[in-house]
């Protein structure tokens, strides 16, 4: 009397990724491959080996970990960027409505907005060509 099947140790191992790693259920994989669930149960004890998959988990777990704090950093390296910047524009619109008032004169504060500092020098002899710093 014959004791049934024999498949290779490949093809049961293969079978087992298709449940552990695949995520498909026994049930399927079984019907798909033609063989019974107490078999794939068996083989799946067997083959599986659950130290690796921990291993796998374990090390995910660790480099999510490491994305997340890095993701933190540069998030808070971009807010801080993002202060200094607006920071700059306010300190530049102050001194823009600071030089209207003093001097009554609304294009040559435009062009130093545009152009220029308006820090010490007087605008309408310095050269308006120089790109705008802060």
């Amino acid at each position: 009397m014959s004791k049934g099947k024999r498949y290779t140790e490949e093809f049961k191992i293969e079978a087992v990724k298709q449940v552990t790693e695949r995520g498909y259920s026994v049930q399927d994989v079984a019907e798909r491959l033609g063989v019974t669930t107490k078999s794939l149960y068996y083989w799946k004890s067997k083959f599986s080996d659950n130290k690796t998959t921990h291993k796998k988990t374990s090390d995910d777990s660790v480099r999510i970990a490491k994305l997340e704090a890095e993701l933190k950093r540069v998030t808070e390296e971009r807010d801080i960027l993002k202060n200094v910047w607006s920071a700059a524009i306010c300190q530049r619109i102050l001194l823009l409505i600071d030089y209207v008032g003093q001097h009554k004169c609304i294009r040559t504060v435009c062009e130093l907005f545009l152009l220029g500092s308006v820090h010490d020098e007087d605008p309408r002899t310095s050269s308006l060509k120089r790109p705008m710093s802060f």
